[in-house]
């Protein structure tokens, strides 16, 4: 299995949505729209990467926290 392919095909769409709101986040997101992410900088790529893994390390944290399934 490739690395790129989500371990749970439905959340690509999610998954994409949250990239697109981190970009924002950071003000990446005219730069995105401009080059497109196959030409942006390993910097930018990874600040991007790191936080979604951040948002996504909270509200599992925070599921677990409310003792619920995280699958919803």
């Amino acid at each position: 299995m490739s690395n790129k392919t989500p371990m749970v095909p439905e959340s690509e769409r999610q998954l994409d949505q949250l990239k697109w709101e981190v970009a924002e986040e950071l003000h990446l997101d005219d730069d995105i729209q401009e080059r497109g992410f196959a030409n942006m900088t390993t910097r930018e790529v990874g600040q991007i990467g790191g936080n979604m893994v951040k948002k996504m390390v909270a509200f599992a944290e925070e599921q677990m926290g409310k003792g619920t399934d995280i699958k919803g």
